[in-house]
Order: C-alpha cells, then structure tokens, then sequence
C-alpha cells in the first residue's frame, strides 16, 4: 500500500486528495485526506490572456497549505495536474516556479504538469466510475469545470474509454464572458446559451453519447446543484455521492438559480461563497447537457459522484 497526493488545479478551485492506494487496478482508494479551496486562478484569464498576480499568490497559499498536510502525513508521491486556465495562459512559467517551490519542499523535483483537454477527460472518468454498477454502463461522465467541461463516454471497465472532448467552456469563462448583470438578463442568458450551445455541440460530435444509459456529473457545480435539488440545508457530501436527480428537479434549480440575484444565492444552505457568482454560467450548461442527452439517449436524470478527477490522478501516482 502505498500514500500518495493529487493535487487537481482548475480555473476556480484547487483541491487535495491524501489517499493510501492498495491496487490501483481496482479502481478503490481510502480517503486520509480530503480538501477544496476557492482561489480562483482563471481569474480574468478569458480575456486577457494572463495568471493574474493576486490568483497567484491566493493559489501559492493554499498550496503552501497543502504542502504542510502532505508532509504531515507522510505522503511518499504527489502528483499535481492543472487543467483548463494553466492551458491558456501565456505566463505559465511563474505558475510553474511557484508550484516547483512549494511542492519540492515535499518531494524533491515535484511539479505541476499542464494535461491536455483528452487526458483531463480521461482522468475524471476513470476517478468517477469506479463506484458505480456495471449493469448502468455505459456511463458519459462530465465533469463541469470553471474553464472547460469535459464530456466522456465509457464502459464500466473505467480504463476502456470509448470517447472524450474537452469543450472550451465553463462556469467562471461563461460568466466573465457573457453574464454581467445580477440577475443576469434576459439577453446575457440568451447569449451564454448561444456559446455553451456551439462548444457543446462539437463535443457532442465527438462523443457518441446516443450509446450511454447513465449520466455522471462531477465537480462543484453538479453537485451543488444536487444539493440543492435534494433540498438540503448544508452540504453533505455522503448524502449527495451517487444520488440521483431527475431531470424536472435538476432544470427548476437551474432555473431559480438563473432568476437569483447574487445576495440571493449566498444564503442558500449548501451553496460555497466561491461559487456564488459563477454557478448561473454552470446552471446554462447543465441546463443544455440535460436537453441533449435527453434528445439523443433518452436519459431523464443525473447521477451525481463526489469523485472525480482528484481520485483519478490518485489512482494515475498508485
């Protein structure tokens, strides 16, 4: 048995995982440690191009954090994966300094690695399936990012993935582009749809989604919206990993959520304060996954996993 570390790096969030991995064959992990930070490093990245220095160090110092918990418990590997922000930036090279810095105090010559959009799909699927019941496969997992969602089609085998696309949009990039008023508008909505509509689609040409039976969503805003769906009061995560939300609970959250103001949503029970003014972009993007898949699968609800591509790196180390 081996104890190692992922560190999964978005556009909005930068999450821990300290978990003892036995066979990675298997598919299983057991959790020591298990954490989420909102630092927001795709901060202002749609437009200009660029890590901004305050999303840098907010990023550093929760890393830094990291670091303490991983020598703490004596973790022997880590492996840190940034995903769509680190992409597309043209000052990676500071985020790359920093990460060095900070994650060679623990295990000398440890860095961020930058992934591709495939091999961030392929990562989130293999962490999400490895809990669920063959008999529902084939599984399409999306794992609905601040600055990409990827969409991948599998069977319950979770090394045999069929097809994977990461589409350039997410909650934090959809929201910076089109979503500027609280509420947003009618025409900010409508617009933001229009964009979610033509990079969904090309993912949709990819994937043949037509062949799964089960839809999975991962990451903070499918299970947000879950929890909200479910009418809890706070966020539990043992009670949110593996529910199931049909699709006329799923699209009224999406909905109210769309018609709140910013004030509103912050003093929902399960709702993250980092979340608050980005989840209306997640809702327009779940909103038109649930139409598709819907359409070409005849699928009526969503599975929703706590795990994810943090497990999925955690499984890549052991």
């Amino acid at each position: 048995m081996s104890r190692v570390a992922a560190v999964d790096c978005g556009t909005n969030s930068i999450r821990l995982l300290i978990a003892d991995v036995n066979d990675p064959a298997d598919g299983r992990l057991r959790d020591v440690h298990r954490e989420m930070r909102i630092v927001r490093l795709g901060q202002g990245v749609d437009a200009t191009g660029q890590f901004a220095p305050d999303a840098l160090m907010r990023t550093k110092i929760a890393l830094a954090d990291y670091a303490e918990l991983m020598r703490r418990h004596d973790v022997g590997a880590v492996r840190m994966v940034a995903t769509s922000a680190a992409r597309d930036v043209a000052n990676r090279e500071a985020f790359f300094t920093m990460t060095s810095e900070v994650l060679g105090s623990v295990v000398p010559g440890a860095v961020a690695e930058v992934i591709t959009g495939a091999a961030e799909a392929e990562l989130s699927f293999r962490g999400a399936v490895g809990e669920l019941d063959p008999a529902a496969a084939p599984f399409v997992v999306v794992d609905l990012g601040g600055g990409s969602t990827e969409v991948v089609l599998g069977s319950a085998d979770f090394e045999e993935v069929v097809a994977g696309y990461s589409a350039d949009i997410g909650c934090v990039r959809l929201t910076e582009r089109c979503l500027h008023s609280d509420p947003p508008t009618g025409e900010e909505i409508a617009a933001a749809r229009a964009v979610v509509r033509e990079r969904l689609g090309e993912a949709l040409r990819s994937v043949p989604v037509e062949r799964a039976r089960t839809w999975v969503g991962v990451a903070g805003t499918m299970t947000t919206l879950a929890a909200l769906a479910l009418k809890m009061t706070t966020y539990d995560s043992e009670a949110i990993h593996l529910s199931r939300v049909g699709f006329g609970d799923l699209l009224r959250v999406c909905a109210e959520l769309l018609a709140m103001t910013r004030a509103q949503r912050a003093v929902l029970g399960p709702m993250h304060e980092g979340r608050v003014d980005v989840i209306g972009g997640g809702a327009i993007v779940v909103q038109e996954l649930a139409a598709a898949l819907g359409e070409k699968a005849g699928i009526t609800e969503l599975v929703v996993s706590e795990h994810d591509i943090l497990d999925g790196i955690a499984l890549s180390i052991g």
